[in-house]
């Protein structure tokens, strides 16, 4: 997990709990919740309300790298921004989960989905579409078209969805988010931006009798390692870099 960090130019690892009813939006309820994550760490001292009963705390973010939480009216939000070790940001978000039953009163019943996501960011001035159809490749119904010299690559974004059970209720996406518009390309004009790069591991539905929300998250956090080691690191993140690099 420490070597995911030097992947990308930039990386997180969130986890956003999504629930059925409206959370607890009282000044007192929400206060204690942050006050409890303030002690367990204690650098995590900003603290703002957004509109729509949206309260985030998060770290300073001048050296970038931070910690931040958050709650909105159906989320519980928790994410590290470029920490060198995800098992430590892996911890935050067990001990997040730990709180939200007996601070915010969520029930396993509650839950809608509870979502673990892998994120990296490379930044490139370029046409994100065309490096990730050269660094990732096209199936052969589209390589043709797209090595025709008639043709722009203005979009490709590749993504994938498959469950990891028979139930379908854990499921695992992978997906890329390029940042060149149709603009970019007619006027050459690319401005550096961020190449994304999403895993995303989501369980739905209420848990099953007798499991925790942590129980959950450590599923989810297996089988995205797994996943991560298995297939997104040799089969995106490095071609991708290497690309990039070469340019």
């Amino acid at each position: 997990m420490a070597g995911y960090r030097s992947l990308s130019d930039d990386c997180y690892v969130n986890m956003n709990l999504n629930t059925e009813m409206d959370l607890p939006s009282s000044r007192e309820t929400v206060l204690h919740f942050f006050e409890q994550i303030r002690k367990k760490f204690p650098l995590m001292r900003n603290f703002y309300a957004r509109e729509r009963s949206e309260f985030v705390l998060e770290e300073d973010k001048d050296q970038g790298n931070y910690r931040w939480a958050s709650v909105e009216a159906k989320r519980v939000l928790s994410g590290c921004v470029n920490i060198d070790n995800w098992d430590d940001a892996i911890d935050q978000h067990r001990f997040v989960l730990e709180l939200v039953p007996y601070l915010l009163s969520v029930s396993p019943l509650d839950c809608e989905s509870l979502n673990l996501m892998y994120g990296f960011d490379f930044t490139y001035r370029g046409n994100h579409n065309q490096l990730v159809a050269e660094a990732l490749g096209l199936s052969p119904a589209f390589e043709r078209l797209a090595r025709s010299s008639d043709h722009r690559m203005v979009s490709c974004e590749p993504s994938i969805q498959f469950a990891l059970d028979d139930d379908c209720r854990t499921q695992c996406r992978i997906s890329i988010e390029t940042r060149t518009s149709a603009y970019h390309v007619r006027t050459g004009e690319f401005p550096e931006e961020q190449l994304s790069v999403y895993l995303t591991l989501r369980n739905y539905g209420s848990l099953d009798p007798g499991q925790t929300y942590v129980e959950t998250l450590d599923q989810l956090h297996a089988a995205a390692t797994r996943i991560m080691d298995e297939h997104v690191i040799g089969n995106i993140l490095e071609p991708l870099r290497q690309a990039i690099t070469l340019r």
